[in-house]
């Protein structure tokens, strides 16, 4: 027995006279009460048994068996907990979406540096697995969007030092034994359980797992997070890696509420047992209606649909075609029956994947978490549209946000009908470059790669049916494999990195850490300390600027952070005084960056820099209230999704789903600048983690997510925010606050460009030196500058199209008039023409002539050698080919559709040449 297989020895399995065996379709271990079992019970290996036979005493809705299972595990000394988001990247910067509940507890409590805010615990966790949008509707188990019940226990090994919590809570046989007894309580059989052998792997960490089966479906899977990669651990897993111990043991269980709902009503899916209303109004609404004998044959495929998953069968159509075979009728069939059904499944499933993602104020958008619901969403209209729904988007999610007790559901609506509005303008531009890509990779007689069709997806929003239709229109063809939005959502996961500790950081790792001596006084600027360490910048050799990094005991100046940029000033000794002119933190030992060194173990005397230091003060308060007035304005969706601030100006970065307006940029001024004149103290606390966040919710955590197990709040008026920064004592010291600019920097967050105090006075002198200059310019007063500078405008574009007009009936007179070289080409009369013009002058008499029937060449010199080609209808000459030719000769290149085209090149001494060249050059074309 391998070292790995003793630890699914468990004494209760002998208590309760389980047996191990070996499956005899898939080969793997599991444990049954049954002695001569001969299968583990998952499909493949067996079929849904309890479809048409609820399998529990009652059957349940979703909130009943929420509550059955946490009542269980609060009966049985669990504290139960409050969900978290569905936006993990709100408490963690490591993952974007919550797709376990032990995320909820990763990586602070699972590594033992914060305790879990109960141990044991028990909880209901709202999850999106992306990774399953390829299945929903087809496998009838698959939901992208679920609620994973758990029970959690943290435990560590008795001589383990050094942890947030300490000893052994339960471990494997007692989370088995709850188990069969959560099962025995809602009138399960536990004779159909059956407990499979499955090792878990994962981000560096494993240990034994079971993967719990119930007659065919898979209802919990209980992980015994317990080792760590090492090279010279005991046990050999399955992704070839060895592993060891770790200090810290912990319970992580899943039972999946979807599904134990779907087993105590005996559905053909889950999607019936879980979207019962839902399902029936697509139904009707896309007239889908089936008779009683293709209902039949519905029912008995969905019985076998277990085999249809993306990640283990062979392909979708195989898959669906052994299915269609047992039942004894044509694949083709089938689909017809299944596949409406399949879509109307996932439309329920995806609108309650983004009620629960707009909802927990996910903002659609180009990056992270906001391009998954994008993704969600587009993906979701072309199914509403290939079924023929006609309700709109918004109502459909709103339909669920509803469900899920959603307050914020009119913000959740506009997200959605603005992300529409967005949608319809990409598939505009899209589908042309969908066009040019298929007649491209046709006239290769090549298939056009996965990655293309990836990328329009990516920048267009193209959906992968949409390219096949065009592809195949015009003559290319294109596979788009069946977990295509998979490996799309893959693309967007985000990544652990790898970290080199370097010497210097192992001689910072090994020094104390510095008093923070700005938390006890903002406004205090000298201190005396000692020196522990000074570092040679210019001899660590890891290409640093030069310089010296100063260690003291304690320090007023405060390291970058948060967007806030480091304190400047001098440290003195009595010899010599150095200027401080950055300050960083690692491992919480903070270096004083400075021109020349001081002496080890010598007493200085530190001098921050005040003005510097008042205005940031003043400037990352502001940002606080700005964030918050924000909120007040545009929606409780605001969150922050970036930060810098400064001397002069600050900016922050909100996540918003549409342009904020000049009437709400003076909104949020006004609700900021109340907040200032109310001259509320600001103050700071450190709770404890968890109180915090049970108190004020994940919105703490706007300039990201600070570590250990009590944390910083700063109360600024309503808004409270964990913050390491400085700040001043009361709003009133921040004087005034003027929003200078709004951007969009990329699709979904909207830049909000400020100042605050001095600064803000500052611009807004510039603003108005700016405004009386312009009033000098136009000789007006500075109220009337913008009704004149309009006045002016309008009468530059009508002189523009006086021009234009002017230009163009010049062009019909000189082509009138005739000139230039004549020539016959294939019986066409060709003008080759050198005319010495801006380019609006040589279009208008190239397309004058092409009207009349001639095929126009004209040539500029002006500045750089130009040409125009124009091609009347009829004439089997390609004007981009010309044009190509005649630009190569002058240096350049250029092209364009076959009537019409222009190029050119720096060489104007080449120019006539060339025009001497283009009839033999048409006569080419012509014949080729």
């Amino acid at each position: 027995m391998s070292e790995l297989d003793a630890e699914y020895q468990l004494a209760y399995f002998e208590e309760e006279g389980f047996t191990r065996h070996e499956c005899d379709s898939c080969g793997a271990h599991f444990w049954s009460r049954v002695p001569d079992r001969e299968t583990c019970g998952e499909p493949p290996c067996e079929q849904y048994d309890f479809i048409d036979d609820p399998s529990f005493d009652e059957e349940y809705t979703l909130e009943e068996m929420r509550e059955a299972f946490l009542s269980f595990f609060e009966d049985n000394g669990h504290e139960r907990i409050d969900p978290y988001p569905v936006a993990a990247n709100r408490w963690r910067d490591d993952v974007l979406l919550t797709q376990a509940s032990i995320y909820d507890f990763q990586p602070l409590v699972t590594s033992g540096q914060t305790p879990p805010p109960a141990n044991p615990l028990c909880i209901s966790q709202p999850c999106i697995r992306m990774q399953d949008i390829d299945n929903v509707g087809k496998t009838g188990r698959h939901t992208m969007a679920f609620e994973m019940m758990a029970h959690h226990a943290f435990n560590t090994r008795e001589d383990a030092e050094g942890y947030a919590y300490h000893g052994e809570v339960y471990w494997k046989d007692e989370t088995v034994q709850y188990c069969d007894e959560f099962f025995a309580s809602m009138g399960a059989d536990v004779e159909d359980i059956t407990y499979i052998e499955d090792p878990w792997v994962g981000g560096g960490n494993a240990g034994p797992a079971i993967e719990v089966i119930y007659r065919g479906v898979e209802l919990a899977t209980l992980v015994f997070m317990s080792m760590e990669q090492d090279p010279e651990g005991d046990y050999e897993l399955k992704d070839g890696n060895r592993y060891s111990k770790m200090d810290t043991y912990i319970v992580d269980t899943g039972y999946g509420l979807e599904r134990w709902t779907w087993v105590s009503q005996g559905t053909p899916t889950v999607y019936e047992a879980v979207y019962p209303e839902m399902i029936a109004f697509l139904k009707e609404n896309a007239g889908v209606s089936l008779s009683d004998e293709e209902q039949t044959l519905v029912h008995d495929a969905a019985k076998l649909a277990g085999n249809l998953d993306i990640d283990e069968a062979e392909d979708m159509e195989t898959a669906r075609g052994d299915i269609a075979a047992e039942l004894g009728v044509e694949r083709a069939e089938l689909e017809a029956l299944i596949e409406p059904l399949e879509t109307i499944y996932a439309i329920a499933d995806h609108c309650r994947t983004l009620a629960y993602m707009l909802g927990d104020g996910i903002v659609p958008s180009s990056a992270g978490s906001g391009y998954l619901a994008r993704l969600v969403l587009r993906r979701t209209k072309r199914l509403v549209d290939d079924v023929g729904v006609d309700a709109p988007l918004d109502e459909l999610v709103d339909m669920q946000a509803e469900r899920l007790g959603y307050t914020n559901r009119d913000t959740v609506r506009d997200m959605v009908r603005t992300e529409m509005a967005k949608y319809r303008e990409t598939l505009e531009r899209g589908g042309r470059r969908v066009e040019q890509l298929a007649e491209e990779y046709a006239e290769r007689g090549e298939e056009i790669p996965l990655e293309e069709v990836i990328e329009l997806y990516d920048s267009h929003g193209i959906q992968p049916d949409m390219v096949k239709e065009i592809a195949e229109e015009r003559g290319a063809s294109v596979s788009i494999p069946d977990d295509f939005y998979g490996q799309v959502a893959a693309r967007h996961g985000g990544g652990d990195l790898e970290t080199v500790q370097s010497e210097t950081d192992q001689r910072i790792a090994d020094l104390p850490e510095t008093d923070r001596l700005y938390y006890e006084d903002q406004d205090r600027m000298e201190f005396e300390a000692v020196v522990l360490d000074v570092i040679d910048r210019g001899e660590d050799g890891e290409g640093d600027e030069a310089g010296y990094d100063v260690v003291l005991d304690q320090t007023m100046f405060y390291p970058e952070g948060g967007g806030q940029p480091a304190d400047h000033g001098s440290l003195s000794t009595d010899d010599v005084t150095v200027e401080v002119v950055d300050v960083q933190r690692q491992d919480g030992v903070i270096l004083h960056r400075t021109d020349e060194p001081v002496g080890k173990g010598e007493f200085v005397r530190g001098q921050v820099d005040a003005v510097r230091r008042r205005r940031l003060m003043a400037h990352h308060t502001a940002t606080h209230v700005v964030i918050h007035a924000a909120r007040q304005v545009l929606g409780e969706h605001i969150r922050q999704a970036g930060a810098q601030k400064g001397v002069d100006s600050s900016r922050i970065d909100v996540q918003h789903y549409e342009r904020i307006s000049r009437e709400e940029v003076k909104a949020i001024e006004r609700v900021a600048n109340r907040v200032v004149t109310d001259n509320t103290a600001v103050t700071q606390e450190w709770p404890d983690r968890h109180e915090a966040e049970g108190k004020y919710g994940f919105d703490l955590y706007q300039g990201g997510i600070p570590p250990g197990t009590n944390i910083r709040l700063i109360h600024v008026a309503d808004d409270v925010q964990a913050c390491a920064g400085t700040h001043v004592a009361r709003t009133g010291d921040i004087g005034t606050i003027k929003i200078l600019s709004t951007e969009r920097v990329q699709d979904g967050v909207e830049r909000v460009t400020f100042a605050a105090g001095d600064a803000a006075i500052e611009a807004t002198q510039r603003t108005e030196d700016a405004l009386y200059a312009a009033a000098d310019a136009l000789d007006v007063s500075p109220p009337e500058v913008p009704e004149t500078a309009e006045r002016f405008f309008e009468e530059w574009k009508a002189r523009g199209k006086q021009i234009e007009d002017l230009k163009e009936q010049l062009a019909e007179a000189r082509a009138d008039a005739g000139g230039g070289e004549e020539v016959d080409v294939g019986g066409t009369v060709a003008v080759v023409q050198r005319l010495d013009a801006d380019m609006s002058e040589l279009r208008a008499t190239a397309n004058a002539l092409a009207e009349e029937g001639k095929l126009a060449v004209i040539g500029s010199g002006a500045g750089s050698a130009q040409f125009v080609v124009a091609v009347p209808d009829g004439v089997a000459v390609n004007a981009g080919e010309v044009v190509g030719e005649l630009a190569s000769r002058v240096g350049g290149g250029g092209g364009g559709p076959a009537d019409f085209a222009q190029g050119g090149g720096p060489d104007v001494d080449a120019l006539d040449e060339a025009l001497a060249a283009a009839p033999e050059i048409l006569k080419q074309k012509l014949d080729a």
